[in-house]
């Protein structure tokens, strides 16, 4: 088909994420993509400011990552893994037990980011269960939290500002801490706020879950490290599952390879994603600690509750082996470290709000982004970016050049002007 004929199929029957099938937002037809662009039809290549959706951080068509999908597909592209097992699965558990914080040892290899949150849940409410606590039911978090769009997932996303809020009357009831602090000022008022919220509701708790160091689509909010320790301690205290939800921040993102990093703290459980495969295929993956497996597998059901169809998928494992073969040999953290130079040209843009951390850049206005408007904008300087709500943000590629972040933050600053 043309490209006028794909686009018109797609306005007429193809969802995209948060768009209405009725009344559709335009969409651009992507060509190719290389390095750190993307190619649109009618415009060209790009800078992806987004790394698509921030799971792309090699760029495209990295020549390792190429050759791992190659190479593996001479063998087998799926396989199921109910009773069975494969060279590429136990490689890639063998690189998480080793790269992730000291007791994370057992490896759920989950199909999405949301699904490995799921898991983690449940490992929670299991775990629970297994050690007799069954009426442990509900999980204390913070506001302005996101961690997917599945059921549960949805009920610990911020419950008033968050996308889910239509669904509050149907999910389950969590229980909400006030949103940490910007400012290491402002870390023990908050701490002592949160310690005495856990108190009042332990009886009924059998997690706590939270990005850490950086709240994503909940608002893209920085914290401190200090508040890290904070949620341990209110774990151990209460006996509750601690689980950070790094689908965001893992690999690299906040600056140290994993958030929980930068405070030394070790939660029972933690889920990683989307630059797992460095862009490539759809993995998640959920590590516990051995007690939480052994507290679980003590439930009634003996077994953790949940196996999807293509759990495992070789070729997903076999690139996320490969990409993380790059992290571990490239100098991920000089590259993070000089994005976040970069980056800093962002605080000359007349804002409500700048904020840096990593290789995350985030210009918060003092309204709603007109998205249309704002992404004209930054395509005419060269990049492609997605706005949402009053934030115009970005989340690039590690490989991206000083003259890319440069693009990058003119595009933002366009966008910024008009929107």
């Amino acid at each position: 088909m043309s490209p006028e004929h794909l686009l018109a199929f797609d306005r007429e029957h193809l969802w995209h994420p948060y768009t209405s099938m009725t009344a559709p937002a335009p969409t651009r037809l992507v060509t190719g993509a290389s390095g750190s662009r993307i190619t649109l039809d009618g415009v060209g290549d790009v800078v992806d400011g987004m790394a698509s959706w921030w799971s792309a951080i090699h760029g495209y068509r990295h020549p390792a990552l190429d050759d791992a999908v190659r190479r593996q597909l001479e063998t087998m592209a799926h396989v199921m893994f109910g009773g069975l097992t494969h060279e590429p699965a136990v490689e890639l558990a063998a690189r998480l037990v080793d790269l992730t914080p000291a007791g994370l040892e057992h490896v759920f290899l989950a199909d999405s980011g949301s699904v490995s949150v799921e898991v983690a849940m449940k490992m929670a409410l299991q775990y629970q269960r297994g050690t007799g606590r069954p009426e442990r039911t509900r999980f204390l978090t913070v506001r302005g939290g996101y961690h997917g769009d599945t059921f549960d997932c949805m009920s610990v996303c911020d419950p008033d500002g968050g996308m889910h809020t239509m669904w509050s009357a149907v999910l389950p009831e969590q229980v909400f801490g006030e949103r940490p602090p910007r400012l290491d000022t402002g870390v023990d008022a908050w701490a002592a706020g949160f310690r005495a919220l856990a108190a009042e509701h332990a009886g009924r708790l059998a997690g706590l879950i939270v990005e850490p160091l950086l709240q994503g689509a909940g608002g893209m909010h920085p914290y401190p490290a200090r508040c890290l320790p904070v949620f341990r301690e209110v774990a151990d205290e209460h006996g509750l599952v601690l689980i950070f939800d790094e689908i965001a921040t893992g690999f690299g993102r906040t600056g140290t390879l994993f958030a929980a990093d930068a405070a030394g703290v070790t939660p029972d459980v933690m889920c990683v994603g989307k630059a797992l495969t460095g862009g490539y295929l759809s993995l998640a993956a959920t590590l516990c600690t051995g007690e939480v497996a052994r507290g679980l597998s003590a439930s009634d059901s003996g077994v953790l509750m949940h196996g999807p169809t293509f759990m495992g998928n070789p070729l997903a494992c076999a690139v996320a082996s490969a990409s993380l073969d790059l992290l571990s040999t490239g100098d991920w953290a000089g590259d993070v470290r000089r994005i976040n130079a970069g980056l800093q040209a962002l605080h000359r843009i007349d804002a409500l709000d700048v904020r840096v951390l990593g290789a995350v850049g985030v210009v918060q206005l003092d309204h709603d982004v007109d998205v249309a408007k704002a992404t004209e904008a930054a395509l005419a300087e060269g990049v492609w970016l997605r706005p949402f709500r009053d934030l115009i943000y970005t989340m690039p590629p590690y490989v991206c050049s000083d003259d890319d972040i440069a693009r990058i933050c003119a595009g933002i600053a366009a966008a910024a002007e008009v929107a």
